[in-house]
């Protein structure tokens, strides 16, 4: 057997614990390979098409490439790790160590060659479906086509060759072997039990509720100026967390002879004393990483929500045109007029209302405002079906536009309410409450009965209001395409909520695509360094359960110990990003005063439930490994 082939069979070897990193790779291999076949599409050749998503996949594929390097680094770094007890048996055998560098080098090359082919084939063979995907969700007209992508697997393939071969060289020649008794006895050899700091335990404590009560209490603007040191408190407290506090929790409740002798628990708590030194560390960096892809797309799914259902709720009427300034009333009419054949030609079914708008100039405090006829105001509201307005004589209702998050009306409605007007018979009338509509697409404004409204004396200045609400049940493409065509020949006089939600999809739906995968990316990254973590110490796990069942341990009791001690390594991390991850989205509702809620529960509860499943999956593997070598 040659010495290449001896590498090979490693390899085969330890394909239990090489498959997690073999299969993240070619995930990482996979994401790469898609973002260059879009790419290089031949439909983006001429440039025209949605330059946006090809930058933004050009900075996710520099993301995912330079992440990946470093997990790949971690990787190996994990695998040398458990492989001490090999190396002094090679050594003893006569292996130097230029061969112990030889073959963990060749081992990477063998494995990274692998990955990057299977990443490469898996892209080609769903490459259709995430085209079509892609095509919808990044609104192409163009039909992304699928093509043989010669190109992108020559950029993958060079670009992956690179990156695993400068990680094997790096790994080979950092590689050190110890002395040759500590590598035998490597895996067997005490590593202390952690001690714990109280006064670092209760500084884990104070940083992390003192950043989640600066991120929950702070409003608006006030978000953007505490979000650094928010996340760099918070950071520091997650690392106290898992080396400090979590040492101290459990040497507590070893302490507690109640709990900790009550059947499996002295297991449970001694194993955990023993290996928190290591987890640790590894816990806080998974934490970290799932904070980060929990909230990056929680907050696109978010913003993105916040768009387009703030645009849909604050713009009750389909269509609607906004003159100049300037514009005479014959311009208006000329307008309105192209607007209403546009429609007709396109066999857009709307009704129309339109209304002239007066400026008094009640008081000198308020200025300029905008006083509407109740008449007036209920002719648009039975437009939509929305609650009319009877206002008394010598009263005044304040209308403040309603809507959602940045949507909301920020017009001068506080300054209206505290107004005192004059009527043309000298008698001062003060307003009489506030509500909030969307019936009129205007800030703030008064609506007076129609008696009242005569009494005002004359206007300061007129302006236009004309609206078109679409009957329902029409296709969205046609009332899109007859938005685009009104926005076209009459400019920003003509305004479609459909057209402007559809060029907003259009601009945003690369940013949700990509960072959807960088999130998964970073996921899956964070699911596999806790499989090294749980498989690194297989062996020695094997051979303490071994001994314990020749006094007595049951399967049962073997699986609820093993239950408990995956549960806490895959779910404590992922716990605390859960936690981080809705502080940070709560913290972000409050800067848009929008109610993220939804949007939260939906992708945590997600990432939760995938976590739950990859749970179960490697328990499995896991307790049919240890029951193997102890029953």
């Amino acid at each position: 057997m040659t010495f290449r082939q001896f590498a090979f069979n490693n390899v085969l070897r330890n394909k239990r614990l090489y498959v997690a990193y073999f299969l993240s790779s070619m995930f990482t291999v996979m994401v790469f390979f898609t973002f260059a076949i879009f790419a290089f599409h031949p439909t983006f050749s001429d440039g025209s098409v949605n330059q946006n998503a090809l930058l933004g996949m050009a900075v996710a594929g520099g993301i995912i490439y330079v992440f990946s390097f470093f997990f790949v680094l971690y990787s190996m770094s994990s695998f040398l790790q458990s492989r001490k007890k090999e190396f002094g048996l090679l050594m003893m055998l006569g292996a130097s160590n230029r061969q112990i560098r030889l073959m963990v080098f060749l081992e990477n090359i063998l494995i990274g060659f692998f990955a990057t082919i299977g990443g490469i084939l898996i892209g080609l063979v769903f490459a259709k479906a995430i085209l079509l995907v892609a095509e919808n969700v990044l609104i192409i007209s163009e039909s992304l086509d699928f093509y043989f992508p010669t190109f992108a697997i020559v950029v993958t393939f060079s670009s992956f060759f690179v990156l695993f071969f400068c990680i094997s060289i790096f790994v080979s020649f950092i590689l050190r072997t110890n002395k040759l008794i500590d590598l035998i006895r490597g895996d067997k050899q005490s590593k202390g039990e952690p001690k714990a700091s109280i006064t670092l335990s209760i500084l884990a404590a104070l940083l992390i509720i003192a950043g989640y009560g600066t991120a929950l209490y702070v409003q608006g603007v006030q978000v953007v100026f505490a979000m650094i040191p928010v996340i760099l408190v918070v950071t520091l407290g997650t690392y106290l967390l898992f080396t400090q506090l979590s040492v101290y929790v459990i040497h507590r409740l070893k302490n507690n002879k109640t709990v900790f002798w009550r059947k499996t628990n002295m297991l449970l708590f001694s194993d955990l004393s023993f290996r928190m030194k290591d987890n640790a560390r590894t816990f806080f960096m998974v934490a970290i990483i799932s904070t980060v892809a929990f909230s990056a797309i929680g907050a696109l799914y978010g913003f993105h929500s916040l768009i387009t259902k703030g645009g849909k709720d604050s713009d009750l009427y389909t269509y609607q045109y906004i003159p100049w300034l300037e514009d005479r009333e014959e311009v208006v009419k000329e307008d309105v007029r192209k607007m209403n054949a546009i429609l007709q030609e396109d066999k857009v079914e709307t009704k129309m209302e339109a209304l002239e708008l007066t400026y008094f100039e009640p008081t000198e405090e308020v200025g300029e405002a905008l006083i509407v006829r109740a008449s007036d105001y209920n002719r648009f509201a039975s437009l939509n079906k929305e609650n009319e307005l009877n206002p008394g004589e010598h009263e005044f209702i304040v209308v403040k536009q309603n809507g959602v998050g940045m949507m909301q009306g920020l017009g001068a409605s506080e300054d209206l309410m505290e107004a005192t007007i004059e009527l043309d018979n000298g008698q001062e009338v003060k307003p009489s409450n506030v509500i909030e509509s969307a019936v009129l697409p205007n800030d703030s404004y008064y609506v007076v009965n129609d008696n009242i409204y005569e009494q005002l004396g004359s206007p300061v200045r007129t302006d236009w209001s004309v609206v078109w609400k679409a009957k329902e049940g029409q296709p969205d493409q046609k009332l899109i395409e007859a938005g685009r065509k009104l926005t076209e020949q009459l400019e920003d006089k003509a305004y479609s909520v459909d057209y402007q939600l559809y060029e907003i999809n259009k601009m945003y739906g690369p940013i949700l695509f990509i960072g959807l995968f960088i999130g998964i990316v970073f996921f899956v990254s964070a699911g596999s360094f806790l499989y090294f973590r749980l498989f690194t110490d297989l062996e020695e796990e094997k051979r303490k359960f071994r001994s314990i069942a020749k006094i007595g341990l049951t399967q049962t009791e073997l699986n609820k110990v093993i239950n408990r001690q995956v549960a806490i390594l895959f779910f404590s991390p992922i716990v605390v990003a859960l936690i981080h991850g809705s502080v940070a989205l709560t913290a972000l509702s409050h800067m848009f005063h929008y109610d993220l809620t939804i949007e939260s529960t939906f992708v945590l509860g997600s990432f939760a439930l995938i976590q739950v499943i990859y749970f179960f999956i490697v328990r499995f593997f896991y307790v049919k490994q240890v029951k193997r070598r102890v029953f």
